[in-house]
């Protein structure tokens, strides 16, 4: 029983340990809208006068306009990805969402951690936080329950506490 057992769980334990595999740029291409992991070797670092950064994933040999992927970083992300430069003249595995960007794809690199196969930087859904900043005092949704029900009665207000002893 145990040596079934064993048989069983083994290959699923194995499997579930692999790191997903990543693909290469020209692969990527062809997966809009998909989070993967992309490995690259990085022939330069291109930065922009307005500071955003680009690794230039196309050998020099390559024209512009057949190189079809890139990896941006924009220049609010620059404190929590740090610095590109040391990722120069080496191989890299990022992880991230391909995008289409001015005819090309791309993935943007928000964060260090999607250099080690994390998870992009959270950004939350402007449309959801409409109407609201961290400033007010109001919740940042609507719910009937926080709502006063008439004759200025809401839940727990000061009428319906008991007295501390």
């Amino acid at each position: 029983m145990r040596i079934s057992l064993m048989l069983v769980l083994c290959p699923a334990i194995a499997l579930a340990g692999n790191p997903k595999t990543c693909v290469t740029a020209e692969e990527a291409t062809r997966m809009p809208n998909k989070d993967v992991c992309v490995t690259a070797h990085v022939y330069d670092v291109v930065e922009l006068a307005d500071g955003t950064r680009y690794l230039d994933i196309c050998s020099p040999e390559t024209p512009d306009e057949r190189c079809q992927f890139t990896i941006v970083s924009l220049t609010a992300d620059r404190a929590q990805v740090g610095e590109l430069r040391k990722y120069l003249n080496t191989d890299v595995r990022v992880r991230g969402t391909i995008q289409p960007m001015h005819g090309r794809s791309a993935m943007v690199l928000n964060h260090s951690r999607q250099l080690q196969g994390g998870p992009p930087k959270f950004k939350p859904n402007p449309v959801l936080l409409h109407g609201f900043t961290g400033e007010q005092s109001k919740p940042p949704v609507s719910d009937p329950n926080l709502r006063s029900q008439g004759g200025h009665r809401t839940f727990m207000n000061s009428h319906d506490q008991e007295q501390l002893r």
